[in-house]
């Protein structure tokens, strides 16, 4: 019960990591908002939850309803604990392609969301007192150029060096942040964005050889939500199955292969 009575809100967190982290937070005893611009869903999610967890509709492009997502929160539950900026969206488009529609919306979605939602629950704890944790997450595509993902990447990116920035600045207030970046995670939106070539290539490239799961990444997210995480700001952990740490890979036999030119 590492989060034992802790509230903590969740944004995009109807579906996909943020679901598995509403409910690995929930079962470490944390008092959950589901939050989501789904609010059907984000009900459902939090009713199959039970009764550890509770639904509040936002969009977190839209500042006015963030600001009503943690009015919210705390008039329900008293306070906010712990924010995890989780929702996100993206696409695959070559800088050539996309539009500034495109660029724009994911940049808003992506990283202004996660600082408006940021803003929000510093405000709250530095009145309250306390400190906090915010848990924000990021992405290989802010580490490494990707084909496809300007937008995306640029926003994580953004959003990996604002975490650095928000750890400085709310250090005082004993508010940690920091952040998780995955490598691919087999939920229904990476599905649908990744082509056969791309998973293909992803296999060939991480060195775990494997998608990751939803709740891998959930658990990390628990532990930097956690005491035990106390000494902890302004870090990113990846959660990528070797991805970040890889170069060349190739299958080699000393007994057997030798260097190009090499005598026999």
């Amino acid at each position: 019960m590492k989060l034992k009575d802790r509230v903590a809100v969740i944004t995009g967190s109807a579906r996909g990591i943020g679901r598995a982290t509403a409910e690995a937070m929930a079962r470490e005893g944390a008092i959950v908002v589901v939050s989501d611009r789904d609010a059907a869903l984000a009900g459902t999610t939090a009713s199959e939850i039970g009764g550890r967890a509770i639904a509040i509709a936002a969009d977190v492009s839209d500042a006015a309803q963030i600001e009503r997502l943690f009015e919210t929160a705390v008039a329900r539950l008293g306070r906010v604990d712990i924010l995890v900026n989780n929702a996100g969206i993206g696409s695959t488009e070559l800088v050539v392609d996309i539009s500034l529609e495109t660029w724009e919306r994911i940049l808003r979605i992506n990283l202004t969301g996660a600082f408006l939602c940021s803003q929000q629950f510093a405000r709250l704890a530095i009145k309250r007192g306390g400190g906090g944790k915010i848990v924000n997450i990021v992405s290989l595509s802010g580490q490494k150029g990707g084909v496809g993902r300007s937008a995306y990447g640029a926003s994580k990116a953004g959003l990996e060096v604002l975490n650095k920035i928000m750890a400085v600045e709310f250090a005082d207030h004993g508010i940690n942040v920091n952040a998780i970046a995955p490598g691919p995670i087999a939920t229904e939106t990476g599905k649908g964005m990744h082509t056969r070539e791309t998973v293909e290539a992803y296999h060939r490239l991480i060195p775990q050889r494997r998608y990751g799961e939803p709740e891998e990444i959930a658990v990390a997210a628990v532990f930097l939500a956690s005491d035990d995480a106390a000494y902890i700001t302004g870090h990113t952990l990846n959660v990528d199955g070797g991805f970040l740490a890889a170069g060349l890979m190739f299958p080699f036999d000393p007994a057997v292969d030798k260097p190009v030119g090499a005598g026999s």
